[in-house]
Order: C-alpha cells, then structure tokens, then sequence
C-alpha cells in the first residue's frame, strides 16, 4: 500500500510541475515539456529519500529497497518523459 501511495505522490509532484508551467510559465507546450523535463530528477531524489526512509527507519536492506525505488522511480518518470517528449515537438 505504501509503494501506491509514493506512487500517487510522484503523479501529484508532476501536477504541480505541470499546473506551475502553465501558472509562472508562459503556457505553451514547450514550459509543459519544461516541467516535466525538471520533474524528473526532483523525483529522483524524492523517490531516494523515500528509498533512504526504507533503509534507515524501516529496517530494510539496500538490496530488498531497490527493486521498490525502481518502479516508484519509473512509473511517474516515464509518464513525464512521455510528457516531455510530446509536449517538446
């Protein structure tokens, strides 16, 4: 359950990415691809904190945790490369 709900927090993050390109930004398609070009390594660094939660609080190991981090990485990171791939033509 908490893999989902890290999950749902990395498409909320791109959201706000997304609704702040629109809001500071100038609105077009290329501040959209912007967002979601800089979410990326934001969400980097959000899924390995919550990676560092596991291991340090939790009690996990490194090995168990990476398997998780990958794919609380990956799902929301692809959607925003697709983002920024669609939005940046």
């Amino acid at each position: 359950m908490h893999t989902i709900m890290v999950t749902g927090g990395g498409f909320v993050l791109l959201a706000v990415f997304l609704l702040a390109s629109r809001f500071i930004g100038d609105g077009s398609s290329l501040a959209l691809a912007a967002a979601a070009k800089w979410f990326i390594p934001a969400w980097f660094i959000g899924a390995g904190i919550n990676m560092a939660v596991g291991v340090i609080k939790a009690g996990y190991s490194v090995a168990e945790e990476l398997p998780i981090f990958l794919l609380v990485f990956a799902v929301p990171a692809v959607v925003a490369a697709l983002l920024w791939w669609r939005f940046g033509r």
